[in-house]
Order: structure tokens, then sequence, then C-alpha cells
């Protein structure tokens, strides 16, 4: 967990812009096969991890008592049936002595017979067993003491591989690894998650008991382009909760809006916007509904951090829901995206669901009053056809509906829905043109594509590969076995429009790999912007998603920081959630143009001029590569509009 706000690194990266809105049909290439269905026999892949974490509800105040009334309250409710398995110990447990060997130890008056048997009282009953370590020397509870006593030494940097064998040895699945010695210590993150990564796998080779990683170091260093593949789970955010204070629906939407890296999630490897807050208070019924949908439709780990010995039927209901559940826990593995917002705050998040023509949908309604939002099927990648629309709440169905669905949503709420039995819309099929490349990849429009895989591995294990598309960050992608025939594993990709998209896949235990199936999500529809200059695109250093940073020019790729919507209100989107902006409302040449959360204002409005240039409504500036320069990282600013090429931009 987290405990104080901290200034992150801003960074920068950039360029590029097109002045029209595209839709997008799908793509037809007389190079490849003719459009297709999308393939139907999906190997399910690992889904993301379901349970109870102690943090929310008791900080550091826990102790075997505490653990065995919430482990008896979890089997009373109902919760393992509903697919819930993990008792997670956080923070607390441990006070950071170590015997002569290095071996932590634990004060057995607080828990007695050791770590080893509240892990076997967990057992017992069915279950699985979770701890907590850090990544560095000194944990949060040296950092941040919460209900008990600054302890030193509570972290396991130096001790990564005795560590973790001992939690495997005590009997534990699942490990927790914060950050906050990490972050004081200034760790590279990536370099020490790589080495936990690979003690756990040194541990669990030992003992033969699979033990989870969960990487939590809050989205610092943007995690989603480096663990997928080190870890089943990784925080894309700060703490949803601080010990002592209410939950609020400001942070589930805000964790909920940077968990969204749909490219990194995929095979197994899952964001993680961190525990719920379901049932604690301050969320209404409504909210936690909310709430649950969100984590459900991205394809969330689902943590309950809520007290389980006074855990009301209503909020029982709403974790147990099993309509809801299965859309998280889809065999699928995919993370649900955003495909409409035709109004600021009607929203409407789509998830690609196992079989053919299944869609999870949520509309959400972030404005202040009750609003129809309507979901169309076009934008989720289905045909005008008729499909069966659900309500996963009151689990019934509401009719086939052609075409659209359209719902009153209340203010501050949200709707979820199933669409099943749609028509897929149309797709191509890719030969590699040599082993595990993929060349010219048709996009109608820069967007999100989901990517089948056919491949066999008739082993008893998953083995892995490496994804790169176009000069993107590279992916991990898990293969588990198929048996001997073949089967599919999904991947979001992000493609420009146009022909020249790849996608090369490497690896040394790299299965045999068929024709792979590529199909647009057209909701996700943006634009490079392309500096007529310098022939970069604007671009967001790194995936970074940090308020403030600072929007340059770079190598077009088609990556989800290069891809742009311009919207009716004059909005430059990417991310989904996070605008164009003119830094402080400045009107000075030189002002920084950076990303902020999209909230309307004219600092975050421009005009698409027919000479290529894009004005700021509200400073009545250009947007310009500085100094006129060409190179990659470049940054962009605001300058006295001319006739130079650094200021003309194409949408495309």
């Amino acid at each position: 967990m987290f405990r104080t706000p901290v200034l992150r690194v801003l960074a920068t990266a950039a360029a590029a812009v097109t002045l029209l809105l595209f839709t997008r049909p799908a793509p037809a290439d007389p190079l490849h096969t003719a459009p297709v269905a999308s393939t139907t026999r999906q190997i399910a892949v690992p889904t993301a991890p379901m349970g109870w974490a102690s943090w929310n509800s008791f900080a550091a105040k826990i102790d075997y008592s505490v653990i065995k009334a919430q482990v008896d309250a979890f089997v009373a409710s109902g919760l393992p049936a509903a697919g819930y398995k993990y008792i997670n110990i956080d923070e607390g447990w441990w006070q950071g002595t170590r015997d002569s060997a290095g071996n932590i130890t634990v004060d057995t008056s607080e828990w007695p017979g050791g770590m080893s048997a509240i892990a076997d009282y967990i057992h017992s009953k069915g279950l699985k067993a979770g701890i907590y370590t850090d990544a560095g020397a000194n944990g949060c509870g040296y950092y941040y003491p919460t209900g008990r006593p600054a302890a030193a030494n509570t972290g396991s940097e130096g001790h990564y591989d005795q560590d973790m064998l001992q939690f495997s040895q005590w009997g534990f699945d699942f490990v927790k690894v914060d950050w906050c010695g990490g972050d004081a210590e200034g760790l590279d993150a990536a370099t020490a998650y790589k080495a936990i990564s690979a003690s756990v796998a040194k541990a669990t080779a030992s003992t033969g008991r699979a033990l989870t990683l969960s990487i939590c170091n809050w989205g610092y260093q943007n995690t989603w382009n480096w663990a997928t593949g080190l870890a089943p789970m990784w925080r894309t955010s700060t703490d949803i909760y601080y010990y002592g204070g209410t939950a609020s629906q400001a942070s589930v939407l805000s964790n909920f809006d940077q968990t969204l890296h749909p490219a990194a999630q995929h095979t197994g490897y899952y964001n993680d916007p961190d525990m719920l807050t379901v049932g604690m208070s301050g969320l209404t019924a409504a909210q936690n509904r909310t709430h649950m949908a969100l984590w459900a439709i991205s394809g969330a780990p689902l943590l309950a951090g809520n007290d389980l010995t006074t855990m009301t039927s209503e909020t029982a209901a709403i974790l147990k829901n099993s309509d809801v559940v299965a859309v998280d826990q889809d065999a699928r593995g995919l993370q649900g995206v955003k495909v409409a917002e035709d109004t600021t705050g009607l929203q409407v998040y789509g998830k690609v669901l196992s079989g053919t023509g299944n869609r999870a949908v949520v509309l959400l309604n972030r404005t202040s009053s009750a609003q129809n939002i309507t979901v169309r099927w076009s934008d989720l990648g289905l045909t005008s056809a008729s499909a069966t629309v659900r309500d996963l709440w009151a689990q019934s169905n509401l009719g086939s509906y052609g075409t659209s669905y359209t719902a009153s949503v209340p203010a501050g709420g949200s709707v979820m829905l199933k669409v099943s039995g749609g028509t897929e819309a149309a797709s191509t099929n890719y030969t590699a043109t040599s082993t595990g490349k993929y060349t010219s990849v048709s996009a109608a429009s820069t967007g999100l594509d989901v990517v089948d895989i056919p491949y066999t591995n008739t082993g008893s294990t998953a083995v892995t590969g490496t994804l790169q598309v176009n000069s993107q960050t590279a992916t991990t992608v898990s293969f588990p076995p198929t048996g001997s025939s073949q089967g599919t594993v999904s991947v979001q990709v992000d493609l420009s429009k146009g022909s020249a998209n790849s996608l090369t896949f490497t690896g040394s235990s790299l299965p045999t790999l068929g024709a792979i199936n590529v199909q647009p999500i057209p909701g996700t529809n943006g634009n490079l912007v392309v500096g007529t200059g310098s022939g970069r695109c604007a671009d967001i250093y790194n995936n970074t998603i940090t308020n403030g940073t600072q929007a340059e020019i770079w190598d077009c790729n088609g990556g989800q920081n290069q891809a742009w919507t311009y919207t009716s209100r004059k909005e430059l989107v990417v991310y989904g959630n996070k605008c164009l902006d003119a830094y402080n409302n400045g009107t000075t040449n030189g002002t920084k143009v950076v990303i902020w959360d999209c909230n309307g204002q004219n600092n975050q409005k421009w005009t698409a001029n027919s000479d290529g240039t894009l004005t700021n409504v509200n400073a009545g500036l250009c947007l310009d590569a500085s100094g006129a320069a060409t190179a990659n990282g470049t940054l962009l600013i605001l300058y006295t509009c001319g006739t130079a090429n650094n200021q003309k931009w194409t949408l495309t």
C-alpha cells in the first residue's frame, strides 16, 4: 500500500495530428485471406485472483485471532462458492526481526505456532493463504506506521531468495510485495521486481508450492510497461483507501481510470487498481455496484477489503453476483476499454468475452443528473444484427435488440449489461511472412484491435514468448497447454491506420504459431497527430499517464500513447481520459503542452484549421514543436501562429 502522495517524475513524448474523425470498418487486404469471424477454440487463461485482504479494515492491527475470525466469516458468507479463495495477510504481521541466519522471526504471542499455523488454518478451510513484504530494506510500517510503532527492517531487500522460500515453506500461496522502501531508496522498480520474480520462481521450484506474486509499486515507473510476465498482477495506482478515512467514489473512479492499459493485460497477467472498498463506510449500495462493475469490466483482481464479520447481506450479494463475477473471471482474460463518450461524462465501456459475439458493457454516468446512455453494437466490434441484452445486476434478460441498446442511468451511477449472441464484425487472417513475424497488417483507423493467436502446446505447463507491435514496448505472452490440437489465446494491440503494421513474436520456447486473426474495436478509433515538419507523432513519453506530463514528438508507432481522439468538443483525448492541455491556462509563448484529466476548460480545446495548424481556444496560440526541431523528444509548446511546418499537423 501507499501512505502519502508522492510527486511522480514527469515524462514526455510526442507528435502528429489530423483534422478529421474516422470510422473504422474492417480492413480488406487482397494480399491476405478474406475477412472471417473470430476464432472460437479459445484456451482458458489463468483468471485474476479473488479473495480478501486485511489492510483496508485493519491496517497493521492484525494477529492470529483477527485473521481467524475473518476466515470463519469468509467461509460462512459463501464467498468461496462464488470464486473467492485467497485470505491475504497484509502489513503488520512482522516487526522486522531476524535470527542469526537472517530468517524472519515473529511474535508467537500474537501468532501462536508461527505463521505456518495461520496458513494451515486457512488451508483447512479449503482456501489459499497470502502474506506481505516490501521490496526495500524497510517496509511501509517503518515510513508510515499505522496501528503499530514504526519498525525498521520489515522489507526483504537483500533477502529476496531467503524470504520467498520462507513464505513458501510456511505454506503461503500468495505474496504482495510493496514499494515503500523501494521508493524511499530510489530503487529501479523493474530491476527489483525482476529479481523478486526470479526468487518466487526458485521458491516454487524448491517447495512445489506455487507462489502468486503481487507487484505493489502503485504504478510508479509505469509498471504496465514491464510487469507482464513477471507477475500475474501489478498495481497501477496509489491506495484506494487510507486507513481511518472513508471509502469514496472519487477514489474508485480515479483508480479505475489509471488501470486501463489493455495492451498489457492478457494471457493471465492483470492490471490491479487495488483492493475493493465494497461494503465499507462512505459508499452507497449503488456506488458499491458501480465499484464492482468497473473492477469486473476491467478484469481486475477482486480482493475484498471490508470487515467480513460485520458484512451485510446487501454487500455479500454484490460481491457474489455470479453474472458480474463471471465478467471479471472471463476465460479470455482481456481488459474492457472505453468505446464511447458522445457527451462528456456519459461513458460506455466494453469488454470482449470468450466465445463468439459476446461482450460485457458498463454504462457509466459521471454527471449530476440522470441521463440516457446508448451502447452501439458497432463500437463493440459487432454487426448490427440482433443480440440478447442481459441486466447483470438484476440477472434477467431484457430482450433482443438490433444495432444498439439505450438505458437511463442515474446520476453518478451505472448500468451493467451483457450482450450475447451477436454477430462478430469482419476480421482478417494473416499468415506469418517468416517465423513469428506478421507484416503488412492493416487497420482502417488508428486504435485497438483484438488478435487471436493460434498455437499448439502439447506440454503440461505454459510457455512464454515476446510480442512486439511495430516499435512499441514489447510484452510477454503466455501460451497455456492446448493438448494435441490447436487452440488460441487473445491479446489486444494498438495499430496505426494503414497496412504498415507488424507483429513479431520471439522466444526460445515459442510454440509454432498459426495464422493470426485481427479484429478492430471501432469504439477505440483515434488518430495519429503527425507533424508536417518532422514526420513524427504527438506522443506521451513511455506510456506515462501522470497529469502534467509534457507532450513531445516521437517516431510514429500507433501505441496507446499516440492515439488521439479529436472530439466534437474540440478536445484531443489520449488514454480515453487525458486531454491535451495548455498548462495552467497559459497564454504566453513557450507555455508547456501537457496531458491532464479532461475537464472541459478552453485550455483543453483545439481548433483544427484548414492550413494544418491547431490553435488553442483559450490562448489563441498554436501547437508547436519547440525550436522547429524534428528529433525524437522535441517538446510541444504553444507559440504565436505562423506558417512554419513545425506548427502544421495531420490527424490520420
